[in-house]
């Protein structure tokens, strides 16, 4: 295992992903330690040879004092409380988040007046279990980590983030907050809701219905298996972008319904399903390069090219 090579972080909450971060930090040669909540939480991190504290403030004053990367790992309900602990005590760390929604942290962000150091990010990985028993130092290998572009975004703390996300094997998707939350909506928080309502629909059915359930309804219904109060917080903070795909898979569905009714086919909408499966199977990235941090424009190049299917892979 590398030591203390890139610089101290300190990750806040150690569930599944802040847990599996703090793991891969380690793992990249980071002076990583953290914070949890819970008793048990801290105690099995411990176990495992992790530096974990149930004492916020003395890991936040730790923080100021080795100049670490904050990252908030806490559900959306707590970021409020997390931030007014940051602010009063290590307001002068570069912060990020790894939390499933931006426009809303980014508000709180900057109702506590540390817009200035902080870099929204997101790993777009996770299983459905939760705890710091389903952490995985390599959960992050592959996987896409958006982290954000917005106007007054500076470099130094950019470029940390970007770097820590890079160490733990992701690649780099450059996203403005409010277009990040809309694209969540459809391909994170809606089939979320799509795999409750199947997983209910199954269940309605009776032993029967469950007993006959095979391949389609288990991968249908993965994410169902995720805790409910996590689930509520990682699609309840994006309402109004989710209240929006949520209006327009409804409006699908009932066309699909009246089609069914009046011309027994589906034809319409499984054509088009399979067109944008299809479309994702298909999907390619292209690297971004030549982008300068801090030059002139280098936000809008990199807001540009994320939108267009730009990927970092180094800076």
């Amino acid at each position: 295992m590398k030591i203390d090579q890139r610089g101290a972080v300190c990750v806040l909450g150690t569930g599944l992903i802040g847990g599996s971060l703090l793991r891969a930090a380690v793992g990249a040669g980071y002076a990583a330690f953290g914070y949890n909540r819970s008793e048990s939480g801290v105690v099995a991190a411990r176990a495992d040879g992790f530096d974990v504290s149930g004492d916020l403030v003395e890991v936040l004053r730790r923080a100021a004092e080795v100049d670490a990367l904050v990252v908030i790992a806490v559900p959306m309900p707590a970021v409020d409380f997390v931030l007014g602990e940051i602010a009063a005590h290590a307001s002068g760390c570069a912060l990020t988040d790894v939390v499933s929604v931006k426009g809303p942290v980014l508000d709180a962000v900057r109702e506590h007046g540390l817009e200035g150091l902080y870099v929204g990010g997101h790993p777009m990985a996770g299983t459905s279990e939760s705890g710091w028993a389903a952490t995985d130092s390599m959960l992050f290998r592959g996987a896409v980590w958006a982290v954000g572009v917005d106007e007054g975004t500076r470099v130094e703390p950019w470029s940390r983030v970007v770097r820590l996300a890079l160490d733990c094997g992701s690649v780099v998707v450059p996203v403005v907050a409010s277009e990040h939350d809309q694209a969540v909506a459809r391909i994170s928080h809606l089939p979320h809701v799509l795999a409750e309502t199947l997983a209910a629909s199954g269940a309605a059915g009776g032993k029967l219905a469950l007993g006959l359930a095979a391949g389609s309804f288990r991968d249908g219904t993965r994410v169902a298996g995720t805790a409910p109060d996590l689930v509520r917080a990682i699609c309840e903070p994006n309402a109004t972008a989710l209240g929006r795909v949520l209006d327009e898979a409804i409006e699908t569905l009932v066309t699909a319904r009246e089609c069914l009714r009046a011309q027994g086919s589906l034809r319409g909408l499984v054509e088009t399903g399979y067109r944008g499966r299809t479309a994702y199977d298909e999907r390619a990235s292209w690297d971004i390069t030549g982008v300068i941090p801090g030059s002139d424009d280098w936000l809008g190049e990199l807001q540009r090219a994320g939108r267009d299917g730009g990927v970092l892979r180094a800076i």
